[in-house]
């Protein structure tokens, strides 16, 4: 099973440049999310080899669940094996539009994540088990994303870290939280910048927010789902991609999705 995160790094890679070279070349391709498919497929070969059966790999259809606020969500990513939800991942960029979007993102994360945890709780994806939720993020590396914000205090101090942070140190910590107050079960942060992105350069600011142990965290999950299965009949995964027409909203306030 080592094998399948071997050339991960050489593989991730291409993922950064298709984002970079798609987003450049295809702005239909942005707004419906075509841009982050390098990532999705990375992800979906790993699940592949992880040995679950009778599993579908759904995204752009068929990626609707419950919600207990709302009716359903949309997600970017859904595993489902033997009518049940294994795997659950939301992946989004930032490019740009710094200011206006980080809010709208950290709002939207926290959200859906709530969202989610409440339906389960209330049975609404039995009999599956908690079913594994990650959130991955490409932000890009840019002056704007780097520099010091100022942060408002009319009335009470903010939290230490966030004293001259940037967008970047934010998203990070954003992150950070997400993970450790177990809203999502891994988080993936990566920064690149425009220049050197379509070469597949990137940045990993915080080891724990790495896409390895991303990655190794959801395959180890899907790893356990699998010895769990009934091992007839032996079928593999499969996945299931919808046309960027099939996209009804993307949740995009700004610029990127």
């Amino acid at each position: 099973m080592s094998g399948v995160l071997d050339d991960l790094n050489q593989q991730l890679q291409r993922a950064v440049e298709f984002f970079w070279t798609t987003r450049e070349q295809d702005a239909q391709s942005v707004r419906a999310g075509k841009h982050l498919d390098g990532f999705r497929e990375l992800v979906a070969e790993i699940l592949i080899a992880s040995g679950l059966q009778r599993a579908t790999i759904y995204w752009r259809q068929k990626t609707e669940l419950p919600g207990w606020f709302r009716a359903e969500k949309n997600w970017d990513l859904l595993v489902v094996a033997d009518c049940k939800v294994v795997a659950i991942i939301e992946f989004k960029s930032q490019v740009g539009s710094f200011g206006n979007n980080f809010n709208n993102r950290t709002e939207e994360a926290l959200g859906n994540a709530t969202d989610l945890w409440a339906a389960y709780e209330e049975g609404a994806f039995s009999p599956s088990e908690r079913p594994w939720l990650g959130y991955f993020i490409l932000l890009e590396d840019a002056p704007g994303s780097n520099q010091p914000v100022r942060v408002k205090e009319p009335h009470f101090k903010v939290f230490r870290e966030f004293r001259n942070a940037s967008y970047a140190k934010r998203y990070e910590l954003m992150l950070t939280k997400l993970v450790r107050s177990r809203l999502y079960d891994a988080g993936c942060f990566l920064m690149s910048s425009r220049e050197e992105g379509v070469e597949g350069i990137y940045d990993e600011p915080n080891a724990e927010l790495s896409f390895r142990t991303f990655v190794t965290s959801l395959l180890g999950r899907a790893i356990a789902v699998a010895q769990l299965q009934p091992s007839e009949p032996s079928e593999p995964p499969k996945i299931e991609i919808g046309s960027e027409t099939e996209v009804a909203v993307i949740e995009d306030l700004g610029g990127d999705v």
